[in-house]
């Protein structure tokens, strides 16, 4: 089951599991595009049921999870993917474009976790994947609710992780950095290590298969990333304040 399947890293897993042989429920709000990827799915073979929902509504992703066990029996993996963007200088903050962008990548990734999990626990397996982003290490200029809402889904699924470990449920976080999606597309600010969605979608696939417990990538822009992690705070800010990729 996948979440935000309409486009960009979504839409790229979707067929690309399609190719392996996966069934597929494709969660998003559109249902005229996810009815274009079934019937891109099926042609190359595949099986895929269109689950129109929207994530921040925790019913609807209920039911659109029973409505996929109904037609191909269980779930074995969610990739909880759908998420939003948000381009703010602080100056200009909009309390209600942030609780936007926290409702779709948080709670919508939990809504989608509830509506999976309970099945997961009772039979003894699963996985959960969920897109987050090297965003969600460190915060970047003009990306407070974008930064905040990954740091969050990010400690939201390693808790989740623990939590569900001795249940034999696998729980893996994916770090990606900048990929070429509709979500990248018209920034006029060059966006470091810019990967084609194709690339990242074999590597995203990669460590699901692996059922890594956390995978970051391109290792470039991660091993950058990282080292912001114990930076001193003065050194962080006046690199950070000279970076804007939000543009």
């Amino acid at each position: 089951m996948v979440t935000g399947a309409s486009s960009g890293i979504g839409r790229g897993i979707a067929v690309e599991l399609a190719r392996r042989g996966a069934r597929l429920g494709l969660v998003a709000r559109r249902a005229e595009t996810l009815q274009e990827i079934v019937s891109e799915i099926e042609t190359l073979g595949g099986q895929a049921l269109a689950l129109p929902g929207d994530v921040q509504d925790a019913p609807a992703i209920r039911a659109a999870a029973d409505r996929f066990r109904e037609e191909f029996g269980v779930i074995d993996v969610l990739i909880a993917n759908a998420g939003i963007g948000s381009t703010n200088d602080a100056a200009e903050l909009r309390a209600t474009e942030v609780a936007s962008v926290i409702n779709v990548n948080v709670i919508g990734a939990a809504n989608s976790v509830a509506a999976v999990v309970p099945e997961m626990v009772a039979k003894g397996h699963g996985q959960l994947v969920v897109i987050s982003s090297l965003a969600a290490y460190r915060g970047l200029p003009k990306s407070a609710a974008y930064c905040a809402s990954k740091a969050a889904v990010s400690a939201f699924f390693e808790s989740v992780r623990l939590d569900l470990r001795p249940r034999g449920i696998d729980v893996t976080i994916i770090h990606p950095g900048f990929i070429k999606t509709p979500l990248t597309a018209g920034r006029h600010a060059q966006m470091p290590f810019l990967m084609e969605l194709d690339d990242a979608v074999e590597k995203i696939l990669s460590a699901i298969e692996k059922k890594k417990k956390s995978y970051a990538f391109p290792w470039q822009l991660a091993s950058i990333v990282r080292a912001g992690m114990i930076m001193p705070i003065f050194m962080y800010d006046w690199i950070s304040s000279r970076n804007s990729f939000r543009e």
